[in-house]
């Protein structure tokens, strides 16, 4: 009950925003097709995926996009990945930017937070009870 069930990601360029997913994290993405709306849907997990997580989309960014150092003013969303430093290669290649060097979360995980090609902020966790 209350959960999230849902998350978007605000993007100038819905397209190229749909493409660094895809790079960084194989999600699939494809357009909602309606011409009236810019939405991409965004399937984090193939349909009926019994793994834990939600689904989202894309959508056109209404105002500036982040210019950097602001304050978080959103809920940032935390992606599960097997390695975080592999990750953090990944979306620098791709174009965004580690923001938050890798940390640990002792005796549970490492985290680390990144910024995509517009600045959206989220976090890459790596499960791992040996961190510290």
């Amino acid at each position: 009950m209350n959960r999230v069930i849902h998350f978007e990601i605000h993007a100038a360029d819905t397209a190229k925003m749909a493409e660094f997913y895809k790079k960084v994290f194989g999600w699939e993405i494809r357009n909602w097709g309606n011409a009236d709306v810019d939405y991409w849907i965004v399937m984090t997990a193939p349909d009926k995926s019994k793994e834990p997580g939600i689904n989202g989309g894309i959508v056109g960014r209404k105002g500036s996009e982040p210019k950097g150092g602001e304050p978080v003013s959103s809920f940032v969303c935390t992606i599960g990945v097997p390695s975080v430093d592999h990750y953090i290669k990944k979306i620098e290649a791709a174009g965004g930017k580690n923001v938050a060097p890798k940390m640990p979360i002792p005796g549970l995980a490492w985290l680390a937070y990144c910024t995509d090609i517009e600045g959206n902020i989220f976090g890459i966790y790596q499960d791992d009870k040996n961190a510290k």
